[in-house]
């Protein structure tokens, strides 16, 4: 014969239900955003008119754990100067190379790089850097209104404080960067 659940048994059961589906969900959600993505807002205009102010990207934490970071891939990384702090920008200069800029243009190893993503001209000269093994020099798209490795107290960012390659543009809308 089976037993009748008293209404007070029928709400706990299907509380425990309910506690169990939104842990498993938390778990989920904290293995996939601490091991697999990165979830970034965009606070500032240095890398418009690719990425905007206010927007939220998604970026892959594993995405270098079979290839190198290359020439152009826009990353999430620890500031140089205060690793606490998390910024986005694109790689330049890569390790032994020399990045010089001087007329409103990058020069790698002497050669101009050709950049499609950039609206403004660059303002100012800055280096000869050469950068070093295992490190990259960082550039934000908006070059005239970019922190970046021009102007780091730590001017190249060591690979190990890449976080991730963002891979897409979520909020306001969706838009992917590969």
């Amino acid at each position: 014969m089976r037993k009748k659940l008293h209404l007070n048994e029928k709400v706990y059961k299907e509380i425990i239900s309910w506690i169990k589906t939104i842990g498993l969900t938390l778990v989920i959600v904290l293995v996939i955003n601490k091991g697999i993505i990165v979830n970034a807002y965009i606070p500032t205009s240095s890398m418009e008119e690719t990425i905007m102010t206010g927007d939220r990207v998604i970026a892959a934490r594993l995405a270098y754990i079979t290839s190198e970071p290359e020439r152009g891939d826009i990353v999430v990384f620890k500031n140089p100067d205060d690793k606490s702090i998390l910024y986005v920008k694109r790689i330049i200069g890569l390790p032994g190379e020399e990045v010089i800029i001087k007329d409103e243009n990058i020069y790698i190893n002497g050669v101009l790089l050709e950049e499609e993503y950039i609206l403004e001209a660059i303002r100012g000269e800055f280096g000869p850097y050469t950068v070093p093994n295992s490190k990259y020099f960082m550039l934000g798209d908006n070059r005239n209104g970019s922190k970046d490795s021009r102007v780091w107290n730590n001017t190249y960012l060591e690979k190990e404080d890449i976080i991730g390659k963002v891979i897409f543009r979520y909020f306001p809308n969706l838009k992917n960067y590969n």
